[in-house]
């Protein structure tokens, strides 16, 4: 029986002397986005996509930053692009927010069509799954749980722009920020963000509890709404679940404490209720949402540096969002707190964690910041911004955040050709990157153990 091949997953020729071509899958994935980010920037580059003619590389910056749903941005999208480029954005970010390989296996399930072992493979790569027998329902199931989603952020968005707005713009305003914000993408209608509705408590919690879902990813959800218990819960949405809410409340308070006083932020408040809607909200979205009710340029220094930490981390795997991810950076805290105690075997939830995870957690923490490093050096020799400006922009990219102090849209074309890269090294994951870079090989072979000093 013959498999369906989209074109997201060519059939390479065979050679007879060398045997046929093999792609591995993290390499199918990230071509896959190359080509929609070339296609996003073509059609950005029409006439009929913005009101002033864009240069390419302001095509390409944008359709990237779409596709990464990072929300970085060199042209205003609200008053730059025409309706029909806004719509290419969208759907830029509806297809890199959910994942290529999602919508292939959702086309492939709804006309009817097999998966080949090979295309499974490349699926089960996008979506993070264990199990390749569960890729082709995951993928149905995140496209209606993304759907649905969005759906009910409309619908709620709607009761708070078509007043203010009128039924078409109003409707347009909560369609866009729906979409936006659930794939946690950070593109806004406004240069500021959503700096206007900073002490409206409707569209700041819609929108933040659409990034938080879209954040947490639908196995979490999936396991919520179905168990609706915590104790019957797996171990990992419990660990999502937990560090969500710790990272959540802690960021929250320490965002009060550093910016209660300052004139520029909280400082200019007289409400504590609108201080606290707006310490939640800030707080909430450095972990890759990248909507801003307050401005980023004037945060204190200290909230800065929070927010590297927030950035730094992301989200849940097999969500919207990027980073390290929060099992990462769990495991890099349990593995390290058991070592200090003399336990070799660390564990949570009373389940052991597994060597392997455990290098693996290395491995992405490392190669995530040999990435935030070099890009910073390339920002630093390419321009004049201070140091500290210059690292929140290039973090900002790689968890695919899009929160900016104004650095970006003042970058020269060498900057913006090194911001875009690290999005896309963000999206596709570092893991991913090192995977394709080496070709990593099982090998068999064990040399005799030796010991020297480490630290």
């Amino acid at each position: 029986m013959s498999y369906w091949r989209p074109a997201l997953f060519p059939r390479h020729p065979r050679s007879s002397r060398s045997g046929p071509r093999r792609t591995s899958p993290p390499r199918l994935l990230i071509e896959g986005f190359l080509v929609l980010i070339v296609v996003g920037s073509c059609l950005l580059k029409t006439p009929w996509a913005t009101h002033v003619p864009i240069t390419w590389l302001e095509a390409a910056f944008t359709a990237t930053s779409a596709v990464t749903v990072t929300g970085l941005v060199v042209v205003d999208t609200g008053s730059q692009f025409t309706l029909f480029g806004q719509l290419v954005i969208l759907t830029l970010i509806q297809f890199g927010g959910l994942g290529l390989m999602t919508f292939a296996v959702l086309t492939a399930v709804a006309l009817g069509f097999r998966l080949g072992l090979k295309q499974q493979l490349v699926a089960q790569e996008a979506l993070n799954e264990i199990s390749i027998k569960t890729t082709r329902k995951a993928g149905a199931h995140i496209a209606l749980f993304a759907l649905i989603s969005e759906a009910i952020g409309l619908a709620v968005l709607a009761c708070f722009f078509v007043p203010e707005k009128g039924w078409l713009d109003g409707l347009y305003h909560a369609l866009f920020y729906a979409i936006s914000a659930f794939n946690n993408a950070g593109f806004g209608l406004s240069p500021d963000s959503l700096m206007a509705y900073v002490s409206s408590p409707g569209i700041s919690l819609t929108v933040s509890a659409l990034f938080l879902v879209g954040g947490l990813g639908y196995i979490v959800v999936k396991e919520v709404l179905e168990k609706r218990s915590f104790t019957a819960l797996s171990v990992y949405s419990k660990l999502i679940l937990v560090t969500t809410v710790i990272l959540n409340i802690a960021a929250t308070a320490i965002f009060l404490l550093l910016e209660y006083g300052n004139p520029e932020t909280l400082g200019a408040m007289n409400a504590f209720g609108d201080k606290l809607l707006a310490a939640w909200f800030q707080s909430t979205t450095p972990r890759t949402a990248g909507f801003n009710t307050l401005d980023i340029s004037a945060l204190t220094q200290g909230t800065c540096v929070l927010f590297l930490l927030l950035m730094f981390i992301g989200g849940a795997p097999n969500s919207t969002s990027s980073g390290i991810k929060l099992t990462t950076f769990v495991i890099l805290i349990v593995a390290t707190r058991s070592f200090l105690k003399g336990n070799l075997n660390p564990s949570i939830f009373k389940r052991s964690i597994t060597r392997e995870a455990v290098i693996k957690a290395l491995a992405i923490t490392t190669l995530a910041m040999a990435t935030i490093f070099l890009g910073v050096f390339g920002l630093t020799i390419t321009t004049d911004y201070g140091f500290l400006d210059l690292a929140f922009e290039a973090v900002s990219a790689f968890g695919t955040v899009g929160l900016s102090g104004g650095a970006t849209g003042e970058l020269n074309a060498a900057g913006q050709i090194i911001i875009m890269l690290v999005m896309l090294i963000g999206r596709v994951g570092p893991l991913t990157l090192g995977y394709i870079l080496t070709m990593r090989s099982k090998s068999h072979v064990r040399y005799a153990k030796t010991e020297f000093p480490v630290g």
